[in-house]
């Protein structure tokens, strides 16, 4: 119980509960670990369930008419999905699928219900989620409409990047290539060449442990 309690202190969904709290929580949530390339939810079909990520990556994509796909986000610990078809009972409004063996807490739509009603942290928790992802959508549409790929790549190297020892740091694996494309509107091709454009002109390096290093400043 104890363990189970640490690991949901860490999650940012339950931020303000205290212990009690948390240990009435685990006797409700169960956990489940996923293998790369599994689809945890499916778009347009309907969700009973919410998945927090506790280990892992997911992506969230959708598909238009032709079967082309966009990638909207990659998810990683800490960050939920599936809480909008429990609010408004509509389906799936886009796919998840794991990009890496994942391991999630899974919340029934009771459960998550009952949390909601007794618990306003939690509640105050989804709603910042909520916002959040608004405030990355609207950042996502304003880098497709003014920015070219070069600026698009740079944008996802910076997203996916953080800030250590005061350095921009990549420490986990990009998307493939194919999967940047889908995240910005452009071809595998494409994505190949800026990347290779951009390091060969300095504006960032990999190491050999897979790490990519940013250099902020424009090279001299």
């Amino acid at each position: 119980m104890s363990t189970n309690v640490e690991m949901l202190r860490r999650v940012p969904l339950f931020y303000g509960l205290d212990d009690v709290q948390l240990e009435l929580l685990t006797r409700t949530l169960v956990r489940k670990a996923f293998p790369k390339n599994r689809v945890i939810v499916t778009e347009g079909q309907p969700a009973d369930n919410m998945f927090i990520i506790i280990a892992g990556r997911a992506k969230v994509q959708i598909a238009d008419s032709d079967g082309k796909e966009v990638i909207l986000a990659v998810l990683g610990p800490g960050e939920f999905f599936g809480e909008m078809s429990l609010i408004d009972n509509n389906p799936s409004s886009a796919s998840v699928i794991t990009i890496e063996q994942s391991h999630f807490i899974v919340v029934s739509k009771d459960d998550f219900r009952r949390h909601l009603a007794g618990n306003p942290e939690v509640a105050m928790n989804i709603m910042r989620g909520l916002v959040r992802r608004l405030r990355v959508a609207d950042k996502k549409i304003e880098t497709l409409a003014l920015l070219d790929v070069y600026g698009r790549v740079a944008r996802v190297l910076l997203d996916f990047s953080e800030l250590i020892d005061g350095k921009r740091v990549v420490r986990h694996k990009l998307p493939a290539r194919q999967e940047i494309a889908k995240m910005i509107g452009a071809s595998r091709e494409m994505v190949s060449r800026v990347m290779k454009d951009l390091e060969n002109d300095g504006y960032f390096v990999e190491r050999d442990d897979g790490t990519i290093i940013i250099n902020e400043r424009e090279p001299a």
